[in-house]
């Protein structure tokens, strides 16, 4: 039987979810979408039939958060799964050739499952239906990405274009930017597109391989940096001059968008990015007025809202469609249409020397 290992991507800041996500604790080490952190929710879902026999979890993160993303493991109930700390962030192709390596130490035929920590799934049993199907793909040396059906045109995602069918899934005909709202128009009518995810199977040695054909400036430090790592518990710290010397890329433009040998499955999961405060009041539990409160609330005449309290009471009367964030030390109030602002506001707030609230 194959043997998964799922690989947790969870080196994001979060900035679109300030205040609460800051670098300190970024949003995959908080719980909003569910009892449990999100990264702990990401790894925890995976529990059931993937058609493959899963192995230990490795989460790779900011070398400043080892010790919450062991902690998170741990809430998922895999306290032998280990963690990579990366010196510096070097975007996606080189976090999923570490992740490689790792699963090739594990077993010889390993494939990884790429996955970032902050999405959210609301039907995961149709996830595992995803892997299963990929499996034999990425098993015979495809890599295989996973692309969200859309439920309409989409501008905030970049696409996928199948092309001709195979066993399971469909060969990758191309990928595509983030279009206008005309071009996502014309892609929903025309059919056989899928959103790019980000999410993958991967055949650990055939990725390596083909990072190395396509990218060498990639895969070879991030190989010395690999054999140069140090273990510290469960934490694995790679050599820091090696990684330095590796390029930023993501696996999408170093490898995804290049390769002969990628396949997609598409899927309807009930798949969101959770980039906004205001994609966290969609998925959140609503009254009847179509609020979204924690921590102590009290609200008149008030519908739309998201409202997230701190230590105090946060009153709030004749509001509509308002994103409240109440922390320790800021207050953050907008219009939900006005939620990816939350980048400009962070820009501007560095920009005036309030570092230490990021």
């Amino acid at each position: 039987m194959a043997k998964i290992v799922p690989a947790i991507m969870s080196g994001g800041s979060g900035t679109r979810l300030w205040p609460l996500s800051r670098k300190a604790k970024p949003k995959q080490f908080h719980a909003l979408t569910g009892a449990r952190s999100m990264l702990a929710e990401t790894v925890a879902r995976l529990e059931g039939e993937l058609g493959a026999e899963m192995l230990q979890p490795v989460v790779i993160c900011n070398a400043a958060h080892g010790a919450l993303a062991t902690a998170a493991l741990d809430e998922a109930g895999y306290d032998l799964g280990t963690a990579i700390l990366e010196p510096v962030g070097k975007d996606t192709a080189a976090a999923a050739a570490l992740a490689c390596h790792q699963a090739l130490s594990q077993d010889a035929g390993a494939l990884v499952l790429l996955l970032s920590a902050d999405h959210h799934i609301t039907m995961p049993e149709e996830f595992h239906k995803a892997i299963a199907k990929a499996v034999p793909l990425a098993s015979e040396g495809r890599l295989v990405t996973f692309g969200i059906e859309p439920d309409g045109p989409e501008t905030g995602f970049g696409y996928i274009k199948a092309g001709a069918e195979l066993a399971a899934g469909y060969e990758i005909e191309s990928f595509r930017e983030k279009p206008d709202a005309e071009t996502a128009k014309a892609y929903i009518a025309e059919g056989g597109y899928s959103w790019n995810s980000g999410s993958f199977l991967l055949n650990a040695r055939a990725f390596l391989d083909e990072l190395q054909r396509l990218r060498p400036d990639i895969a070879e430090p991030v190989e010395a940096a690999w054999n140069a790592a140090e273990m510290a518990g469960r934490l694995i710290s790679p050599g820091k001059e090696d990684w330095a010397r590796t390029e930023a890329v993501s696996i999408d433009y170093a490898v995804a968008e290049k390769t002969k040998g990628g396949a997609v499955v598409p899927v309807s999961m009930g798949w969101s990015d959770v980039g906004s405060w205001s994609a966290i009041h969609d998925l959140a539990a609503k009254d009847e007025s179509d609020n979204s409160f924690s921590g102590d609330v009290v609200a008149v005449d008030t519908k739309g809202c998201l409202v997230r309290g701190g230590k105090r009471v946060i009153a709030v009367a004749g509001c509509e469609d308002l994103l409240i964030v109440d922390t320790e030390d800021t207050l953050f109030i907008a219009p939900k249409k006005d939620a990816q602002k939350v980048k400009d506001l962070v820009a501007a707030l560095k920009k005036n020397g309030f570092d230490a609230l990021l």
